[in-house]
């Protein structure tokens, strides 16, 4: 089971995702980024947290330590910031840490452009944001870290934040764990990923035995609310039994395509080009308020 702590001093928020986690203290003398159960993200985006990276861990990938963090709105009480304190004090009680990462970097695209990553490495990964339905581990956007930056040990990738993943969980009458997504612009798409590799290797060890390990990681509170399900117990059962159905269903949406960095790039300003030619047709036709035509002039509308 996931560590309990207690958080003894809350130190400062991060604001460079929506959630607002904060960097928090605890009584084992941890240093860790919580994320809150009061954010706008809700509960799910901590049980995908858990749950994704849980998994990751046991395939094998670097993934910071989680654990539970008991947390009083009260050692907040000098934060100046007035959503910042609504979020606090909507989130006493359990909340989720990942231990910190002292010093990392975020691997940016700039920084992508002269790391070494192994392929079959790559390919893990993005088999595992596959897997999890991982829309948040792109160029723009890696939630990568490189770790660590100083010292003897060599510096690698490690995984942070899956709040974004599972994405089935919001609609689970209309998923299918079969179901292809587009991962062309993965962050590690560029790094000829092995993924044929990866799924050989990765796909027997997603086992039910596993996936019941993991979920029952995931706090009850977490889960009481789950529309749909009587229980928590049940909850996970969908959890285990759609995870197990897309790793066995693995041919059919195994990530193979990845275009290279020129081909996106020349993607991303051909589209840019798109959007300065102006409007498009169905919205040049704008009527006047006063019922005058519009008159169109150079691909613009103006009102006559």
């Amino acid at each position: 089971m996931l560590r309990q702590v207690s958080a003894t001093r809350y130190i400062e928020p991060l604001r460079a995702g929506g959630s607002v986690p904060g960097v928090v203290e605890a009584d084992d003398l941890g240093t860790y980024v919580v994320k809150f159960t009061g954010s706008a993200q809700g509960r799910k985006a901590l049980v995908a947290e858990v749950i994704v990276g849980e998994l990751a861990r046991a395939l094998g990938l670097r993934f910071p330590e989680l654990v539970l963090v008991d947390f009083d709105p009260a050692i907040g009480a000098h934060e100046p910031h007035q959503e910042v304190q609504d979020l606090l004090r909507a989130s006493a009680g359990l909340n989720l840490g990942m231990d910190y990462l002292s010093g990392a970097r975020d691997f940016t695209p700039e920084v992508a452009e002269t790391f070494p990553v192994d392929p079959l490495e790559a390919g893990r990964i993005i088999w595992l944001d596959a897997l999890t339905v991982n829309v948040d581990r792109t160029t723009h956007s890696s939630n990568l870290m490189i770790w660590p930056t100083l010292g003897v040990a060599p510096a690698r990738l490690w995984l942070i934040d899956h709040g974004a993943a599972l994405v089935f969980h919001h609609r689970w009458d209309a998923s299918e764990p079969d179901k292809a997504y587009d991962f062309r612009r993965h962050a590690l798409g560029g790094h000829t990923p092995d993924t044929r590799a990866a799924d050989a290797e990765l796909a027997p060890k997603v086992t039910e035995e596993l996936l019941r390990a993991i979920t029952a990681e995931v706090p009850d509170a977490w889960l009481a609310d789950e529309p749909g399900f009587a229980t928590p117990d049940e909850a996970r059962e969908a959890y285990v039994g759609y995870l197990l159905a897309r790793a066995r269903a693995s041919a059919a949406w195994l990530p193979t395509d990845f275009p290279t960095r020129e081909q996106l790039a020349a993607e991303d300003a051909d589209r840019a080009a798109k959007t300065r030619r102006g409007r498009p047709n169905w919205l040049k036709q704008v009527p006047d308020l006063h019922g005058r035509p519009a008159v169109e002039h150079d691909g613009s509308v103006h009102l006559g």
